[in-house]
């Protein structure tokens, strides 16, 4: 077993696709749906799921709903050890709290953003992912610092897996540069793909996962090229890359709940509406990612 597979004693490595959030026209949530979307994206390809990140619209969800969409995952996946939720919160107590009820619905690990409320310092990072730890569920940091407003550099991820506070990082930034000093600091920490759109630049720097956004509409070829690029196979990656790069782009930018949704719904999946403040795409926005799903239909991709 390669070090880029999933396996149930390292569950965030591999394919795992951070999960939209079918919702019914009224806006609750459809959780019958998204347990065939969870059950469709293992069945082609996927290693797993990340329900109740970002583009599954955490925010949105009360305290009921967000629990029952963990339950539901790991109902739909068969195996607990395939689901890794997000568990930001604002207030590190609440985090562990999230934490503590993935561990109890059988989770694998959890995805968790640094303090995001107001530009945390080194010290709240460090105690925020500690109190987050102590649920004694593998933690996953999320290094977005263009939404939060808070870096966690190469530096202060190594001393935070030094303390035993996290096992990889889903790093979003897009500097892939990043990649080669966390290594050299943290050569035990487990890099993650965090952005499609920098996927085989990441795979060729190592990393051993992805929290994917795009696998939501075509898991069969996203699992392909994952495959391919971590296996340095540039003959097969490369051209795919391509091939979905003008798709995959739409994953790093602010409409990218919306953007994913509607590609799910041109392919024949249920991507459905958006609760506010987000709402549909119009114009050029909606224009451009059609063309760039309809595209990679035309491409055969899946």
């Amino acid at each position: 077993m390669t070090a880029t597979t999933w396996n149930s004693t390292r569950p965030w490595r591999g394919i795992m696709v951070a999960t939209a959030l079918p919702l019914h026209d009224d806006l609750s949530v459809d959780h019958e749906v998204y347990a065939e979307h969870v059950r469709w994206l293992i069945d082609n390809g996927c290693d797993g799921v990340v329900p109740n990140g970002s583009l599954g619209e955490y925010q949105t969800l009360t305290d009921e709903e967000r629990a029952r969409v963990v339950r539901t995952a790991v109902e739909a996946a068969g195996d607990g050890a395939r689901v890794m939720p997000g568990v930001a919160a604002y207030g590190s107590a609440e985090a562990r709290r999230w934490a503590e009820q993935a561990g109890e619905a059988g989770c694998g690990s959890v995805l968790l953003l640094p303090p995001n409320a107001y530009r945390a310092d080194e010290q709240a990072v460090i105690a925020h992912y500690a109190e987050a730890a102590k649920a004694g569920v593998p933690v996953v940091a999320y290094n977005n610092p263009i939404d939060t407003k808070v870096d966690l550099t190469p530096r202060l991820l190594a001393q935070l897996h030094q303390d035993g506070s996290i096992v990889a990082v889903k790093e979003f930034t897009g500097d892939v540069r990043r990649a080669y000093e966390i290594a050299e600091l943290a050569p035990e920490l487990d890099l993650l793909i965090g952005a499609d759109d920098v996927l085989l630049e990441l795979a060729v720097a190592g990393a051993v996962g992805w929290i994917a956004g795009y696998p939501n509409a075509f898991p069969a070829t996203c699992a392909e090229l994952y495959h391919a690029a971590v296996a340095g196979d540039l003959a097969t990656a490369l051209p795919l890359y391509k091939s979905l790069h003008s798709l995959l782009r739409w994953d790093s930018k602010t409409e990218f709940v919306q953007s994913i949704k509607l590609s799910m719904d041109i392919v024949g999946r249920r991507g459905g509406p958006t609760r506010p403040p987000r709402f549909p795409l119009t114009g050029e926005i909606e224009a451009g990612v059609r063309d760039a799903t309809e595209k990679a239909v035309a491409d055969g991709h899946r």
